[in-house]
């Protein structure tokens, strides 16, 4: 017998599917207990904010434009979603777009591409407050250091090595 072929044997005995069970029973009750579920999500047009409705209570709402897929859709569009049975994850089926719940909560609005492009396009932006501070900082010579703590140069500097050493020598300064 070929490592492939014990690869794909399985035990599917009434026992060993009846533990499957049980445990797949535990993992989504579990899940059901730590995770956030919403139990409506709509689009706020007044706002223009997309909406999601927890379970616990909570509402958590965020702006369509800065999650993939949604950034170009119609008000239409963006009120036409859906959630699944759990109320874990959120669809837009004519834009062809799924997140979970947990990933929007937790700031992700699409790939890890996706994201970048967006951090990417914030350090560009251009405010007068942003260049009246630019100009500042000209008059001055430039963009001020960093100032640094006593715990940063103690840390970063060669005391806290011969510290060291000296301690693990088993002597003491």
């Amino acid at each position: 017998m070929t490592s492939t072929e014990t690869k794909w044997q399985k035990d599917f005995s009434e026992e060993a599917l009846a533990a499957g069970i049980a445990q797949a029973k535990t993992a989504a009750q579990q899940a059901e207990a730590t995770e956030p579920c919403a139990k409506n999500a709509y689009y706020d047009g007044d706002r223009q904010l997309l909406v999601i409705e927890l379970t616990n209570g909570a509402i958590f709402s965020f702006p369509p434009h800065l999650t993939q897929g949604l950034q170009q859709a119609t008000p239409e569009q963006l009120n036409d979603c859906w959630l699944d049975a759990s109320g874990r994850s959120i669809h837009w089926e004519s834009l062809d777009v799924d997140f979970s719940i947990v990933g929007l909560m937790t700031g992700i609005f699409g790939t890890q591409a996706w994201m970048q492009e967006i951090g990417r396009r914030g350090g560009q932006a251009k405010s007068p407050a942003k260049r009246k501070a630019a100009r500042a900082n000209g008059k001055k010579g430039g963009r001020p250091l960093k100032t640094a703590t006593i715990e940063d140069l103690f840390f970063s500097s060669d005391i806290l090595q011969s510290f060291n050493h000296a301690e693990l020598d088993g002597d003491r300064p």
